[in-house]
């Protein structure tokens, strides 16, 4: 028992950390099973056109990026519950040697006492004592025997109901690995499907790479468009902000607040739509269908629902309201040093000038209904920089 307790221990431990991290992994796994049926749910909705767009395919993209996401959980969970099988096993083993001992020692106990037995032996062996003294010890010892022996029918019983509990454990554990075995192939099945809408869909899109091209120096020129009033806007917020005694840009005290509340929200930050997938990141990325094409995304772009609401993601105020040919309507708003830009609205509700509270509904995003996509464009800006919005919002 000595030998088994210490390690029975930390095996205890150990298991409550494979709980809670299986309790995350679990978590982690059913938001992204969300994401997945959401996705399912737009892509089902643009394939309602009869054709291929190229929305097909970042959703597809989105859906195999989710499908991976899943697979990669479910090994990491199927290893956790390996290695606490394989520590369980070494535990139960220890045990069960542990109380084969102990039932060895006690069957030896028992068959010494059995020869000894009747009350007459045992009081020839009090009474042939030398003196009182003596007399007292031995009638202890005897006692204390007998107390020895209970004690040790207890440690047995109570090793038999510990080991019995850990054997229950291993049973749930094995079961519970094949149950993620079977969730783990079923989820590979389903990935082999995706990868291969995914060729088809590829496929048909090559045979329009024209188009896409055209489409996608259109969209470039927009996007550019876009960028330089951006830029007029933060020049004249440079111009408005700097200190004329000290040449410095400086915010006021309000702004300043604002500013840093947005920088401490880090992470925190609503989603500018109520439920969505972002279909394509920020920054610079090759073109999923024409070759030797990357494209440099200066936001992120959110598919969602027809008829979907566009949200303010923090507190400031509208800056600018414009409209833009292929970006629709535009929204800016200014957070002290921040900037947030929602691009592709079908219609706003705010007015420059006004202020905003986070998750304020500020627009309707606008559906194309050539390829029945709803997709918002958000970008987000510290000072004159661009910055990756998906890393501001709540994940």
């Amino acid at each position: 028992m000595k030998n088994i307790l210490p390690i029975l221990l930390v095996f205890l431990f150990a298991s409550n950390l494979l709980s809670q991290n299986k309790a995350d992994l679990e978590k982690k796994k059913s938001k992204t099973q969300q994401e997945i049926n959401y996705t399912n749910k737009l892509l089902k909705q643009t394939q309602e056109t009869q054709k291929q767009s190229y929305n097909d395919l970042l959703l597809i993209n989105k859906n195999i990026e989710l499908r991976q996401s899943v697979i990669t959980d479910i090994s990491y969970e199927i290893k956790l519950i390996n290695e606490k099988v394989e520590e369980l096993e070494l535990i139960i083993n220890l045990m069960a040697e542990d109380l084969e001992k102990l039932k060895t020692d006690y069957a030896n106990m028992i068959r010494i006492a059995w020869k000894n037995t009747n009350k007459y032996n045992t009081i020839m062996f009090v009474l042939a004592s030398k003196d009182f003294n003596q007399a007292y010890l031995r009638l202890k010892y005897m006692q204390q025997l007998a107390d020895y022996r209970q004690k040790q029918f207890k440690a047995i019983t109570a090793l038999s109901d510990i080991l019995a509990i850990q054997k229950l454990k291993l049973t749930n554990l094995k079961n519970e690995n094949d149950k993620l075995l079977t969730e783990q192939r079923n989820e590979e099945k389903t990935l082999k499907q995706d990868q291969h809408n995914q060729e088809k869909t590829l496929t048909k899109l090559k045979s329009q790479e024209q188009d896409l091209r055209k489409k996608l120096q259109q969209q470039q020129k927009e996007m550019a468009d876009l960028q330089r009033e951006i830029e007029r806007i933060i020049r004249e917020e440079a111009k408005r902000n700097t200190n004329v005694t000290t040449g410095k840009f400086e915010l006021t005290p309000e702004d300043k607040l604002v500013s840093t509340n947005f920088e401490n929200n880090r992470g925190k930050l609503p989603w500018p739509v109520e439920r969505g997938v972002i279909v394509s990141n920020f920054g610079k990325q090759k073109h999923p269908v024409i070759p030797n094409v990357e494209i440099d995304n200066r936001g992120i772009d959110i598919s969602t629902t027809v008829n979907a609401t566009a949200r303010a993601i923090f507190d400031g105020s509208v800056k600018q309201v414009l409209s833009m040919p292929g970006m629709q309507n535009i929204i800016i708003i200014m957070h002290g040093e921040y900037m947030s830009v929602y691009s592709h609205l079908e219609s706003v509700l705010v007015s420059k000038g006004d202020k905003v509270l986070a998750k304020q509904v500020i627009g309707k995003v606008y559906t194309d209904k050539t390829e029945n996509k709803t997709v918002l464009h958000l970008e987000v800006w510290k000072s004159t920089s661009a910055v990756n919005p998906a890393y501001w919002l709540s994940k």
